[in-house]
């Protein structure tokens, strides 16, 4: 058991409350419902089909191949997946297709396929070579028999929808369900059969799912919904829309940058013969499976999507999403990678924003030196330097904008961020933060440091805060800025809060302009968010609106 513990892999960035519980009894159908479906979180159990007579029957390696071929006969053809990437079955229809078979060829096919592992062991064992286990790490070479593969793959013994689909409803005889499913209305159960080593694409199914192995060894990698962003998946509106775009066996870390996290939010199961792993909707999943590998799947419906009210759709979808925006909202606002530790603060004294810097004379030519002194010598070291950047960015800004034009730019409200809202996601999809300079700086800034520090502009840098907001200032900025707002008011008086408001707002020739420029940048910065999570979970790209 300690082996097998330490061949699962387990993302380090994987929530505890999301990784797969394991059962070695299997629990009531009481419990099941109770209180292992309802969290939606994965569930080994272990040795739970024991005693079921297709486990026994079904055995590969004890004549189950000529019971199978018994047992359903000669005539009965089902669909088998044939790939034209070797063992890798992709979700996306023009990497493998459906093709009819009589299911006695694909059971010839397997007692070759045995023979020849057969005689592989008897020449190892000849050479005093051990065999390996089954379900090592390593990848399983691709059978060179040929180039094409054929997999049994979600072949009907049941279909409530479609009972004439049903090939395989013969087999339904030796099924005995698990108890803790008992009273389960099934939409589906699925025969899965594979020849050689096959590799199944990372997908999510729209119903529950207990993946039960009948024989030989699958290899199951989950992740949880919320790291679809990690996974690409392919656009909504696609054909296989519950696929990964990433693959499997090369990624291409340079189109699908996030991919490098996919293990790290990932948790590897291994099932041998007599287990079953719970899979709920949405998780997303990829399967391996050993040589000569059999196993069934229940499929049902959840309560979720049973008890959702159709005509509820149009909320929903829309309480969805405002929660994703809100999440990656707070996430990108919130993150801790820029801190007061992390920033140089040897800066200790005022002479780099007196009247002896020269790029300070040239941006703030009425900020005059005697306005000066007690307002920047409060401030912390690390709030100073703070100012000095922010400072630098509007003289850089005005290095490349006549000085002249500022009135015009500031009345259109938008100089860097309309170039910004016209953009696509990126394909390296980096960090909103990241792209706004004058958000990095004030992050990490406390509330009531920033509003010293503001203040201080007010007092001996009125024109640099004018331009700062006005010119500067970007999407991400004002959303940050304004939420420093919203924590100094919290902790403040009425009183105080409105003598700030009149203090900070007395900087600017036109208030409505400056606050015009801070809502237009907060909505700006929503829709910014709102695009990276269309990106990010449904694959789809949208304009704003004019």
């Amino acid at each position: 058991m300690q082996a097998e513990k330490d061949a699962e892999f387990v993302g380090a960035a994987l929530d505890a409350g999301l990784r797969a519980a394991r059962f070695s009894l299997p629990p009531s159908s009481e419990e099941f419902a109770a209180s292992i479906e309802p969290k939606n979180v994965p569930a080994v159990f272990r040795g739970v089909l024991k005693g079921s007579a297709a486990l026994s029957r079904w055995d590969p390696l004890h004549g189950g191949l000529d019971y199978l071929l018994e047992k359903v006969g000669p005539d009965v053809a089902v669909e088998a997946m044939m790939s034209n990437t070797g063992h890798v079955f992709y979700g996306d229809l023009r990497s493998h297709e459906r093709v009819s078979i009589p299911f006695s060829t694909f059971m010839q096919s397997c007692k070759s396929h045995l023979g020849h592992l057969n005689a592989a062991s008897d020449s190892s064992k000849d050479k005093g070579i051990g065999k390996e286990s089954t379900c090592s790490d390593k990848m399983f070479p691709a059978s060179s028999e040929n180039s094409e593969q054929l997999y049994l793959a979600q072949v009907s013994i049941l279909n409530t929808e479609n009972k004439d689909r049903s090939s395989l409803q013969v087999l339904k005889e030796d099924i005995q369900e698990p108890i803790f499913l008992k009273g389960k209305s099934f939409s589906s159960i699925n025969f899965w059969m594979s020849r050689a080593h096959m590799r199944s694409s990372t997908h999510y199914d729209p119903h529950h799912n207990l993946l039960c192995v009948m024989a030989g060894c699958k290899k199951v990698t989950l992740w949880s919904p919320s790291a679809s962003p990690f996974l690409y998946p392919m656009p909504v509106y696609g054909e296989a829309s519950n696929h990964s775009c990433v693959s499997i066996e090369e990624p291409d870390y340079s189109s699908y940058t996030r991919a490098k996290y996919m293990k790290e939010y990932s948790e590897r199961v291994i099932l041998n013969c007599g287990d079953a792993l719970f899979i709920p909707e949405g998780w997303y999943h990829q399967v391996d499976s050993d040589d000569l590998t059999i196993a069934i799947n229940f499929w049902w419906k959840s309560r979720i999507m049973t008890e959702m009210l159709e005509h509820m759709d149009g909320y929903y979808l829309r309480r969805i999403m405002r929660r994703l925006v809100d999440t990656e909202m707070n996430k990108i606002t919130q993150m801790s990678s820029f801190s007061h530790s992390e920033r140089n603060c040897d800066f200790q004294s005022t002479d780099g924003l007196s009247g002896g810097s020269q790029p300070f004379n040239k941006v703030t030519n009425s900020d005059t030196s005697d306005k000066k002194g007690a307002a920047l010598q409060s401030l912390k070291p690390c709030t100073l330097q703070a100012l000095y950047e922010l400072m630098s960015l509007v003289h850089n800004s005005v290095e490349a904008v006549d000085q002249n034009d500022r009135a015009e730019s500031a009345s259109q409200d938008t100089s860097v961020c309309q170039s910004n809202e016209r953009k696509k996601t990126d394909a390296d999809d980096s960090s909103l933060l990241e792209k706004d300079p004058v958000a990095k700086i004030i992050l990490p800034v406390e509330p009531f440091e920033l509003r010293s520090m503001l203040l201080a502009m007010v007092h001996t840098f009125p024109r640099t805060l004018e331009g700062l907001v006005l010119n500067i200032l970007g999407p991400t900025g004002a959303e940050i800025l304004t939420r420093k707002f919203d924590e100094i008011d919290q902790g403040s008086t009425p009183e105080e809060q409105a003598e700030f408001y009149k203090m900070f707002y007395s900087a600017f020739d036109d208030q409505y302009a400056a606050m015009d420029a801070l809502l237009n940048r907060k909505e700006l910065f929503s829709f910014q968010v709102f695009q990276s999570v269309l990106d990010q979970y449904l694959r789809v790209c949208v304009d704003r609106p004019s």
